[in-house]
């Protein structure tokens, strides 16, 4: 039989018997279960995104992608953060010309789940093919539904449900299988800072404006008066030569008159 499948009898639902009005103890303190996890080769998908920062709005941000796609990111939490430039920044961080470079790592584990479902009682009422009732070691009754094909080993024989007689003592154990898939998610975002401006072009003259400051005057030069007169600057050596030359043209003019 496989493992998949009950060796005994399959207990996969309880049901009630309200009728019986017998059920003082629920059926988890009656069955006992075990599991176990077998693991598989895990395998690894990276996938790296990159884009630069446009626009930054509260915890709102904005990256135009590598690929020229523009994506809004809505509401990026505060706990959130970035490596940039070896310095570690939240959102608020952000300043538009930053590359950021978004890395994330998928694992996928494979893994099967095995549980197993144990339960000893006694055949109290049968209704083959689809169910029994059974008399728990506390005295209880518990319905569990059969399913089809089921067999039983009763006194080391194998027999099916119209093969259970009431009064018959059997353990029933139930063992599932679940492969599953566990998959785990590592985002690591990275970026660089926005590069600083080009400097300007070598042949372009520079302006350099040099302030020269003029010095106040001294007390002395303020508190001399200043001058009433005008300075006298001009000779009186013309003024004497023109009263010579004037008498001269006298004396000549005179001695003219006397001849005639």
């Amino acid at each position: 039989m496989k493992l998949s499948q009950f060796t005994r009898m399959c207990m996969p639902v309880l049901l009630t018997t309200s009728a019986l009005a017998l059920l003082a103890v629920p059926m988890s303190a009656q069955v006992q279960t075990k599991s176990s996890t077998e693991t598989g080769q895990a395998t690894k998908e990276v996938n790296v995104e990159r884009g630069e920062v446009v626009n930054v709005s509260g915890n709102d941000v904005v990256v135009k992608m590598e690929d020229g796609t523009i994506r809004h990111f809505p509401n990026v939490p505060e706990s959130a953060r970035m490596t940039v430039g070896g310095k570690e920044l939240g959102v608020h961080d952000l300043k538009p010309g930053m590359k950021l470079e978004r890395t994330i790592t998928t694992t996928s584990t494979p893994q099967t789940v095995t549980t197993v479902q144990t339960v000893t009682g006694t055949v109290w009422q049968i209704v083959p093919p689809t169910s029994v009732i059974l008399t728990l070691e506390d005295g209880t009754n518990q319905q569990f539904t059969i399913p089809k094909g089921q067999k039983f080993n009763v006194n080391g024989e194998t027999v099916d449900a119209f093969g259970l007689k009431k009064g018959m003592k059997i353990s029933a154990t139930k063992i599932t299988e679940v492969p599953e898939t566990v998959v785990t998610q590592e985002r690591r975002v990275t970026g660089t800072l926005p590069p600083p401006p080009p400097p300007p072009p070598a042949n372009m003259p520079v302006l350099i404006v040099v302030m020269r400051q003029v010095a106040p005057p001294s007390q002395d030069a303020a508190a001399k008066p200043a001058p009433t007169e005008l300075p006298k600057t001009a000779s009186q050596v013309p003024l004497v030569g023109l009263v010579g030359l004037v008498c001269l043209s006298l004396s000549l003019g005179l001695r003219i008159l006397r001849r005639l």
